[in-house]
C-alpha cells in the first residue's frame, strides 16, 4: 500500500515562502504523475501543480505560474512545493497526490493515492 505524507505547511505573511514536501512510501512506489492540490474552505479542490514521475515534466496552474516550482527527488521518493510570493488567496489545504494510471493529468479524479493534507495560511 502507498502511503503520501505531506509537511511543511505553516503561517507565513504575505510575500513569503514556504516549502511543501511530500513524501512517498510503499512497496515498488512508480507512479506516472504527482501532483499538488488545495481545498480552501467553503472551495472546490483546485489543481495546483504537477510533474511527472520519470522525466519531470511540470505545469502549473495560472494562479500560481511564476510562483511556485515542483520538483522530485526519485531517490527519497520525494516531492516538493516551493511557495513564493504567497498570497492571502493561497490559503488552504494542500494534498500532495500520485496518479498510477494517468501521465499528464491535473484532474483529482485521475489520482489514486492522496495525503492527508497540510494547512497553508497566508496573512496579510
Amino acid at each position: 500500500q502507498v502511503q503520501l505524507v505531506e509537511s511543511g505547511g505553516g503561517l507565513v505573511q504575505a510575500g513569503g515562502s514556504l516549502r511543501l514536501s511530500c513524501v512517498a512510501s510503499g512497496r515498488a512506489f512508480s507512479p506516472y504523475v504527482m501532483g499538488w492540490f488545495r481545498q480552501a474552505p467553503g472551495k472546490e479542490r483546485e489543481f495546483v501543480s504537477r510533474i511527472s514521475w520519470n522525466g519531470g515534466s511540470t505545469y502549473y496552474a495560472d494562479s500560481v505560474k511564476g510562483r511556485f516550482t515542483i520538483s522530485r527527488d526519485n531517490a527519497k521518493n520525494t516531492v516538493y512545493l516551493q511557495m513564493n510570493s504567497l498570497k492571502p488567496e493561497d490559503t488552504a489545504d494542500y494534498y500532495c497526490a500520485a496518479s498510477t494510471y494517468y501521465r499528464y493529468t491535473y484532474n483529482f479524479r485521475d489520482y489514486n493515492y492522496w495525503g492527508q493534507g497540510t494547512q497553508v495560511t497566508v496573512s496579510t
